[in-house]
């Protein structure tokens, strides 16, 4: 890993209890399942970077940005059922971002390529659905309600043939924005 990449990478610390209580698991890196570290978490502190966390194992199940700050008690904070069960780090892109998406699978229907955050594309592209989509700069979170609310979804570069296939049946997204420099 390059030096610059280094300097980027962020730091998480979970806690099993709420308030930051309880035996503590710092983490630096991506980990596909907590509950060796942990047989809970309940609360979290950001120090540096940006995350996604997950409450199923191997990065599945409901997502939840999460960038620099404290979180005590983010079950109640974010409308989580059960406990973060994994987490992935989220790199920091400098350049532009740049995505492609799909009215259907596989890359059908109508398309329009983005390059800035969209509140929701029935309005700006007059677009139902979005069922696939191409992530060619940058990392997105993707929402299933315009306005940036609901369930999200990380997408980081790559191409995105069915929604379907990623555990995310019935899903709908209806807005998009790009992870800047916020974290």
């Amino acid at each position: 890993m390059s030096n610059t990449g280094m300097n980027m990478r962020g730091k998480i610390i979970f806690y099993e209890e709420k308030n930051f209580q309880g035996r503590s698991y710092e983490c630096m890196n991506d980990c596909s399942d907590m509950s060796s570290y942990l047989s809970r978490c309940q609360s979290c502190r950001v120090e540096s970077g940006c995350f996604m966390v997950y409450d199923r194992n191997n990065y599945m199940g409901n997502q939840f940005f999460m960038k620099r700050g404290e979180y005590s008690d983010y079950m109640s904070m974010m409308g989580m059922r059960d406990c973060i069960k994994s987490c992935r780090t989220i790199p920091m892109h400098r350049g532009q971002h740049r995505m492609k998406i799909y009215e259907k699978e596989n890359f059908g229907g109508q398309s329009h390529e983005m390059m800035d955050d969209c509140d929701n594309i029935m309005d700006r592209f007059r677009m139902n659905d979005c069922m696939s989509c191409n992530v060619m700069d940058g990392h997105w979170l993707m929402y299933e309600q315009p306005q940036f609310r609901g369930k999200m979804m990380y997408m980081r570069p790559g191409e995105y043939r069915s929604f379907k296939d990623m555990d995310m049946s019935g899903q709908r997204f209806m807005s998009m924005r790009r992870i800047m420099d916020m974290c």
